[in-house]
């Protein structure tokens, strides 16, 4: 059983490492330790290697996405449940993206693989619960859906930033027919 000031350690680096690593990707293992607070061996002890915190970075990121499925459901329809969580998944690329300097390659790899499945449930369980209200076409697949919302993210953020209308047309797209 972990004691609670190392789970409380361990979620302020955490926390520090996102904001520093978003800001900076250069950003030093002991610099990220100094403002949590903590000597670089509780670090160390946490995360062994950069690649491991930033890791879990990600991994705490797309977590929290995941989980957040089933609230959205119970306080929006599906579609636009499936609208906030897609903005969210934006935001959480677009920081991925931040955090690419700091990843190796072999890192991006395992990051992709592990938050993969996990994603793509997530979509389903959105489409699934309109599709079963009827809002959402019965054909709509995850894989397509999260193959097509890869430009969102990729889209200029900013005053350029045309994703919620880029979104608006996927989601349009998925519409499910109305009576003729």
């Amino acid at each position: 059983m972990v004691r609670s000031d190392a789970r409380e350690n361990r979620a302020r680096i955490l926390d520090v490492a996102r904001a520093a690593l978003a800001e900076d990707g250069d950003t030093s293992l002991n610099q990220i330790a100094q403002k949590a607070g903590v000597g670089p061996g509780t670090l160390y002890r946490h995360f062994p290697t950069r690649e491991a915190l930033v890791l879990a970075v990600y991994q705490l990121d797309v977590d929290k996405l995941i989980d957040a499925v089933p609230g959205l459901l119970a306080e929006l329809p599906p579609l636009e449940a499936l609208r906030r969580w897609t903005t969210d998944l934006v935001a959480a690329m677009r920081k991925k993206h931040g955090l690419g300097d700091a990843l190796i390659s072999i890192a991006r790899q395992s990051t992709t693989e592990s938050a993969y499945g996990p994603v793509i449930a997530a979509i389903s369980q959105l489409l699934s619960a309109g599709q079963r209200d009827g809002t959402i076409r019965a054909d709509a697949d995850p894989a397509d859906f999260l193959q097509l919302t890869g430009a969102l993210w990729r889209a200029a953020s900013g005053p350029q930033d045309r994703s919620q209308p880029m979104l608006g047309l996927i989601l349009d797209g998925l519409r499910a027919p109305g009576p003729t």
